[in-house]
C-alpha cells in the first residue's frame, strides 16, 4: 500500500515560465497567482511568467515566487482529490509544507518570505559569499576539508542533500581553498550555484533575528499534517516549536537527506515533488536506494508531468 508525501523545491529551482501552464488551464491555480499579486502589491504572476532570469534570481523575488508556483501547482492536486500524510520542504520550500498544512496563511507566508529573502541579501553584501554543490563526497571527509579552509574564511555545511550530494557555504575565500581540499580527497565534482549569499551559515544569524520580529506579527497554527523540519529532520509537534525552526532554519544546515530518511523508516514509499524543478526527486531516488528501500519518486512541475502523476496515483500501480 502506498503512503505519500508531498516535498516542495527551495530556492535555485526557479525559472522564467514556471506555473504558466497550470495558470492557464486550472482556476485554482490562478486564483493562487491573483492572490499573489494582490498580497504583493507587484505582478508576480507576469515576473514568474515572463520576467527577466535577472530578477526573478534577486532573493526577495525568487522566495515568494517559488512559494506562490508550489501552491498554484498544490491547488490542481488537490482539485483531483489526492492529498498526502507526510510533507516536507527544502529550505524555503517547508514554507510551501506550512502553507498547505495550515500553519501559515498563503498571503502571509508570501510575505514573510519576500522579507526572507530580503534579509538574508542583506546579510551578507553580494559578491562576498555564496556556495558549492560538492558531489561523490560522503561527509565524514568533509570535516577535514573544513577545517583546512577555516583560515581562509567561514566555511560551513549548508545542505545534507543527498548520500551523494552535499553543498557547503560561506565567504568566498575560504570556499576555494575548501573546494581545491574536496577534490584532492575524493570529491568528484564542485558546482559553484547561482546564489548571491552563503546561505544556511552562522553568517545569516543577523537575518534570523530579523525574521523572527516578521513571524511575531503573524497568527501560526497548529499542523494538519505530519510536517519534517529541516532543522532536525523529526516531526514539528505543536505550533509553539514552529516559529524557533523557521528562524533558526535560516543560519543552520538543511538536513534534508535526514528529513527524507525519516519519512523513509516511517513507512513513507512514494514522494511526490510540487514546484519547480525536479532536483529533489532525484535526491530521493538516490537516498532510498542507499537504504535499500523501494521508494517511488513523482515530480509536478509542468501539466503534461501533473496529469502522468496524478494518473499513477489513481491507479495505485506505485508500489
Amino acid at each position: 500500500m502506498s503512503k505519500l508525501a508531498f516535498i516542495f523545491p527551495g530556492q535555485g529551482s526557479q525559472y522564467v515560465g514556471m506555473g504558466k501552464d497550470f495558470y492557464e488551464n486550472f482556476e485554482e491555480s490562478r486564483k493562487i497567482y491573483d492572490e499573489a499579486n494582490e498580497a504583493l502589491k507587484m505582478d508576480l504572476k507576469n515576473l514568474c511568467f515572463n520576467g527577466s532570469e535577472g530578477e526573478l534570481r534577486k532573493t526577495e523575488n525568487t522566495q515568494p515566487a517559488i512559494l506562490a508556483t508550489s501552491i498554484a501547482m498544490l491547488k490542481a492536486i488537490e482539485r483531483e482529490g489526492i492529498d498526502c500524510e507526510y510533507t516536507a520542504g527544502l529550505s524555503l520550500g517547508e514554507y510551501s509544507s506550512l502553507v498547505m498544512s495550515e500553519s501559515l496563511d498563503f498571503k502571509d507566508a508570501l510575505k514573510i518570505v519576500k522579507e526572507r529573502g530580503k534579509f538574508m541579501q542583506e546579510a551578507v553584501p553580494e559578491g562576498i559569499g555564496g556556495m558549492v554543490a560538492i558531489l561523490g563526497l560522503d561527509k565524514e571527509k568533509l570535516t577535514p576539508v573544513l577545517e583546512k579552509s577555516k583560515d581562509f574564511g567561514i566555511v560551513e555545511v549548508a545542505n545534507y542533500n543527498s548520500p551523494e550530494q552535499l553543498v557547503i557555504s560561506g565567504e568566498k575565500e575560504g570556499l576555494k581553498i575548501a573546494c581545491k581540499e574536496a577534490l584532492k580527497v575524493g570529491a568528484k565534482k564542485a558546482i559553484p550555484l547561482a546564489v548571491s549569499a552563503p546561505f544556511h551559515t552562522s553568517l545569516l544569524i543577523p537575518a534570523g533575528d530579523k525574521l523572527e520580529k516578521e513571524l511575531s506579527q503573524v497568527d501560526i497554527k497548529g499542523v494538519n499534517k505530519k510536517v519534517v523540519s529541516n532543522v532536525d529532520g523529526k516531526l514539528i509537534n505543536n505550533k509553539d516549536e514552529i516559529k524557533s525552526k523557521l528562524v533558526n532554519q535560516v543560519s543552520q544546515s538543511v538536513l534534508w537527506q535526514q528529513s527524507i530518511e525519516f519519512m523513509i523508516n516511517e513507512g513513507v514509499n512514494v514522494f511526490v515533488e510540487v514546484g519547480p524543478g525536479k532536483s529533489l526527486t532525484g535526491f530521493v531516488k538516490r537516498i532510498g536506494k542507499s537504504m535499500g528501500k523501494e521508494i517511488k519518486a513523482l515530480n509536478i512541475t509542468s501539466v503534461l508531468t501533473f496529469e502522468e502523476t496524478v494518473n499513477r496515483i489513481k491507479r495505485g500501480d506505485l508500489i
